[in-house]
């Protein structure tokens, strides 16, 4: 087979699942459904991994940006519906692991070089690729009953133009919590985390 007809230079989207999909065998027999795969896999929403995926699906259903699927290499997490890049960081206080005190909250805001998922290329410079961050804080510190990921009582919103990470850290990999919050980063409610981020590049002292 000749190289070109491979066509390895196509980008792969794949359709949204509904979870009923099937898993099959060699004799066409169904083992397991998408969904059951995902219970499986990302039930556990307390991981770091797996809170950072589910932090960045909560900004973007309140962008309204949800129904498509996740790009897991673009260069930036998310664009609001008016065209704002986003890159979405999360921590939390609480490990999945047993713990002698709680965690403290850090977010990575290293600049990277750019890799498009559609060229296969990097670019030359390196840089915060997003126009805003958001930092989601799992604001939860007891291991009882009531820790509920779900609940989005219990999530903090902080929202930051990148441009006051660039003056102030621009080389910096990481964040604080404190940090972020002294840096002037708006706390936005989930309700409210839609047009602050739609409108945080704006110069205006209302925000």
């Amino acid at each position: 087979m000749h190289q070109e007809d491979m066509n390895l230079s196509k980008v792969l989207v794949e359709d949204r699942k509904t979870g009923q999909e099937g898993i099959f065998d060699g004799q066409g027999k169904t083992v397991a459904t998408i969904q059951e795969y995902w219970q499986w896999a990302y039930s556990s929403l307390l991981g770091n991994t797996e809170r950072g995926n589910f932090a960045e699906y909560l900004v973007a259903v309140a962008l309204g940006i949800a129904d498509n699927t996740r790009i897991e290499w673009d260069k930036y997490d998310l664009k609001s519906p008016s065209g704002i890049t986003v890159e979405v960081k999360s921590s939390g206080y609480l490990q999945t692991w047993s713990q002698k005190k709680l965690s403290k909250p850090i977010f990575s805001i290293r600049p990277t070089m750019a890799w498009d998922y559609e060229t296969n290329q990097y670019e030359e410079t390196s840089k915060r690729q997003a126009e805003v961050y958001v930092f989601c804080i799992h604001n939860y510190k007891r291991k009882d009953e009531g820790l509920n990921p779900l609940d989005l009582n219990q999530w903090e919103f902080y929202v930051l133009p990148t441009k006051v990470l660039d003056e102030t850290m621009p080389t910096q990999k990481t964040i604080n919590l404190d940090r972020v919050k002294s840096l002037g980063a708006i706390n936005a409610s989930y309700g409210e985390l839609r047009d602050v981020i739609e409108h945080c590049l704006d110069e205006r002292p209302t925000l």
